[in-house]
């Protein structure tokens, strides 16, 4: 075996670390710690549960559907510019968010928000795989894995501290202080890439983000109208015209936004499709615990929140780990096994009735959750991102990011179908096990498909389409 000792970060990797981390986990953070706020927020606003899930997906929308010409943006522009711009524009948003005076305003806020995060998180990681290599690379990549991880499941811990002390609203304004400091570290980068030219791809744009936000609409107000309603049939059909006449177009113009020769690359596609089945897993369980804790177990939101600690632990200790051991073993091994560990996570929460033993019932299922997450994300990461050259890496990473925001906006617009018009026993159970079974197809696929082989002999490759 050669030798694959990993050298000391110098300041600047570790500058460029911490800013990759900071930028992306307020993005990641701020769709996690919602979730424990929606009870609250519909207390204090109305709407019910379609409203609940109109503050979610309003944001995973534009996120999901402009995160691929961000990573566009990213290329052609800088990734320092297109950072500046996405964290001004957070902070700005989220205070627009923590001071809506009412259910629409909200949703119209968050769908802004995830314009600007939109454009944090591809540059994030390319900035990663610009100063990384080889081992170190994976292992940055673990690190960074390891903290938007961690934001998704901490998420609901800091939601439910604000919500149950200071109010919901304090869960965007606190988005102010890390940007602020992010913005500041930015500051001694100094001179960076100035991107590659080339034209933006904003045909693409729109027909993606139209065919996202028509489907969603669909799904999510099927619940109230019916599917034979014209409010839910027509906008069903335009985005799905919209999206299939998107991958029309992307085989066309000269710089697409979503280049599909990527998918040529065997460990890329077959990785997205895992992506797709453990994040829509990832998105959904966890947002349906949150919720039947508090609406139906009778958790306070810090309570609730709290739940999830011990998978953020995990996440933190073990994440840089195996995305080490991903990088010199290959990721097959992990990608298959730990979306399996995470699987029995949710089956151990079929014992979940409305009297919730924390001991027996919480603890054990947050740790296989956490452990087989922990497992999972950094080889994942590093699978996709490792097979693609590093000049598209800001597209590359973007497309694996939609890919996991579009997964998780259709299985939360799915929700009202799974688990009916009331949360209750009987529906959480059918989430888990929903859950359960997008998390087993997830590592399935990455048994079956993920190749392992070193990054050299990968044919790592600048693919143009």
């Amino acid at each position: 075996m050669t030798n694959t000792r990993i050298e000391p970060m110098t300041s600047l990797q570790l500058r460029v670390l911490i800013i990759a981390i900071l930028s992306s986990f307020v993005a990641f953070l701020d769709g996690a710690v919602i979730n424990v706020a929606l009870p609250a927020i519909s207390r204090d606003l109305g709407g019910g549960l379609p409203l609940q899930q109109w503050v979610v997906d309003a944001y995973l929308v534009t996120l999901g559907s402009l995160i691929l010409i961000a990573g566009s943006l990213s290329d052609v522009f800088g990734r320092k510019r297109v950072l500046y711009a996405g964290l001004i524009g957070f902070g700005v948003t989220s205070l627009l968010c923590a001071f809506a005076p009412t259910g629409i305003f909200l949703v119209l806020a968050r769908a802004l928000q995830g314009v600007a995060g939109a454009l944090l998180v591809p540059s994030s990681l390319a900035i990663i795989i610009s100063r990384f290599e080889g081992p170190a690379q994976a292992k940055a990549i673990g690190r960074w894995t390891a903290w938007t991880g961690v934001a998704m499941i901490a998420g609901p811990v800091v939601g439910g501290i604000f919500v149950d002390t200071l109010g919901w609203r304090w869960v965007f304004v606190i988005n102010v202080i890390p940007i602020a400091i992010t913005l500041v570290l930015m500051m001694t980068l100094g001179t960076t890439d100035t991107g590659r030219g080339g034209r933006v791809d904003y045909v693409g744009a729109v027909l993606g983000s139209v065919g996202l936000a028509g489907t969603v609409f669909a799904l999510i107000e099927q619940g109230t109208y019916g599917w034979s309603d014209p409010r839910v049939w027509i906008p069903l059909v335009v985005g799905l015209l919209c999206l299939a006449t998107f991958f029309v177009v992307e085989t066309r113009v000269k710089q697409p936004m979503l280049p599909l020769g990527l998918f040529r690359v065997h460990n890329f596609w077959v990785g997205n499709i895992a992506t797709f089945f453990v994040y829509a897993a990832l998105s959904f369980g966890p947002l349906i615990v949150t919720l039947y804790l508090q609406q139906v177990a009778g958790f306070s939101a810090i309570a609730a929140g709290f739940v999830f600690i011990p998978s953020t632990l995990c996440m933190l200790l073990l994440s840089g780990l195996f995305g080490g051991l991903a990088g010199r073993y290959g990721p097959r091994l992990f990608m298959a096994v730990g979306p399996m560990i995470a699987a029995t996570g949710f089956v151990w929460l079929l014992m979940m009735g409305s009297n919730v033993n924390y001991w027996t019932t919480l603890l054990p299922a947050v740790l296989l959750f956490g452990v087989g997450l922990s497992i999972t994300v950094a080889p994942l990461t590093s699978a996709i991102l490792g097979a693609i050259h590093p000049e598209q890496a800001g597209i590359a990473s973007a497309v694996n990011n939609a890919v996991s925001r579009i997964a998780g906006l259709l299985a939360i617009a799915a929700a009202g179908m799974i688990i009916g018009g009331t949360l209750d026993t009987a529906g959480l159970h059918r989430a888990m096990l929903t859950a359960a079974l997008l998390l087993l197809v997830g590592g399935v696929v990455s048994a079956v498909g993920i190749q392992n082989r070193a990054r050299a002999a990968a044919k790592v490759q600048t693919v143009t389409d």
